[in-house]
């Protein structure tokens, strides 16, 4: 891999297609390797437009749109970060070789769109899912829980994200307000959800997977350490690393993400998600890009999600090593407001072992991710404890 140098003929030139602030880091991770990086988003002044070497706000989910810019920019290498993108357009783009999409055309197409996966995974692979079913009406939602999904239930646009659209489903009386729900949150608008029946598991894990260049075999698959996490309503507050699981399940759980992920194909860095109960464990989604989850590995790993899934895309060595137990908590706007400021942030620092990132996003809602506090510790519940004293002491405030 031979890398140019940025702003000249030379460049070695990446469109990350949504710059949040799992975008910024990617960003970040690739410019320190001499990338120059065209950031897009839907609104202006994302986090990943205020560190790229250029931006754009265009409605990704328009085909139109989304080639015009391709075509101006001739980026060598695509990275979709985001579910809202003509995925469509990304597969002729591909094929006409007008850039290559990471980690495929064809895996952005199925992690997309919950139905695309879910179908591959569970009629496909043959992998363990939950039961689920599909549902275009609040009648048809009504009539898959009664045929033998049941309650309690989980109800998911079949395109969202962080949660948005989620809700749990525990009597017929939760059906209109689950799908009147779900058609507010899902990031393109279609009609159409996936209900899963409720898996009672012991805990859930995300399992960053790595694809990447290899000189005797063409790809290897890597696994960090499994990734524990807390959410509410579908979207992540807490994540930790290592989640302790016994040998049993995390053999299971690796071969269900290599199996998934190999299919999928391409290279860079997947978030698996996966139940386990026992010895058991059962998909559930897949993202082909850096998972949320996986902030905790700024502090835990030798090189982070981030920077793994840079040295993957420009088939740079990696390594997935563990430096130490460690944790992150997710800092909330608290507030409905544009241009909010933050207090107490040295006290948060004087805080052992604590780091701090704020994502810059110029408007924040009260549940909105504006932030992640991480911190290590001799073991995962200490590391835990101190990320959340640490979220807890920044102070969002009116600007």
């Amino acid at each position: 891999m031979k890398i140019g140098t940025p702003l000249s003929p030379t460049a070695t030139k990446v469109m990350l297609l949504g710059s949040g602030e799992l975008g910024k880091e990617v960003i970040i991770a690739l410019q320190r390797l001499g990338v120059e990086v065209i950031a897009v988003d839907r609104y202006a002044n994302a986090p990943g437009h205020q560190v790229a070497h250029r931006a754009h706000v265009i409605n990704m989910a328009d085909p139109v749109a989304l080639r015009q810019l391709v075509e101006e920019e001739r980026p060598h290498m695509i990275v979709p970060e985001i579910e809202a993108i003509a995925t469509d357009e990304l597969a002729k783009i591909e094929a006409d070789g007008l850039a290559e999409v990471i980690p495929t055309a064809r895996a952005t197409q199925l992690t997309m769109n919950r139905e695309g996966i879910r179908r591959l995974a569970a009629e496909e692979l043959r992998l363990p899912t939950s039961k689920y079913a599909f549902a275009e009406s609040k009648e048809e939602l009504q009539a898959a829980i009664d045929d033998g999904i049941g309650y309690p239930c989980i109800v998911k646009p079949v395109m969202s994200s962080s949660g948005k659209g989620q809700s749990t489903i525990h009597t017929p009386d939760d059906v209109q307000t689950a799908w009147d729900y779900a058609m507010s949150g899902g990031r393109v608008s279609k009609n159409r959800v996936i209900v899963e029946e409720m898996i009672k598991f012991d805990f859930e894990i995300t399992l960053l997977t790595v694809r990447s260049c290899n000189a005797e075999t063409g790809v290897s698959t890597h696994f960090c350490q499994p990734i524990g996490h807390l959410q509410v309503k579908g979207d992540y507050v807490e994540s930790w690393q290592p989640q302790q699981m016994n040998i049993t399940a995390l053999e299971k759980a690796q071969h269900i993400a290599r199996t998934i992920t190999e299919n999928l194909g391409g290279r860079g860095i997947f978030g698996v998600e996966l139940f386990i109960k026992g010895d058991e464990v059962y998909f559930s989604e897949v993202s082909p890009r850096p998972h949320d989850t996986g902030m905790v590995t700024m502090i835990t790993q030798d090189q982070n999600e981030f920077e793994l899934h840079a040295r993957a895309i420009l088939g740079l060595p990696v390594s997935t090593s563990l430096l130490r137990p460690g944790a992150s908590a997710v800092i909330y706007g608290g507030m409905d407001q544009k241009g909010i400021a933050f207090e107490n942030i040295d006290h948060a620092l004087r805080r052992p072992n604590t780091k701090l990132r704020l994502f810059g996003k110029p408007e924040a809602f009260a549940r909105r991710r504006m932030g992640v506090a991480l911190a290590f510790a001799k073991d995962v519940d200490a590391a835990r404890a101190e990320a959340r004293t640490c979220a807890a002491t920044v102070k969002p405030v009116k600007g």
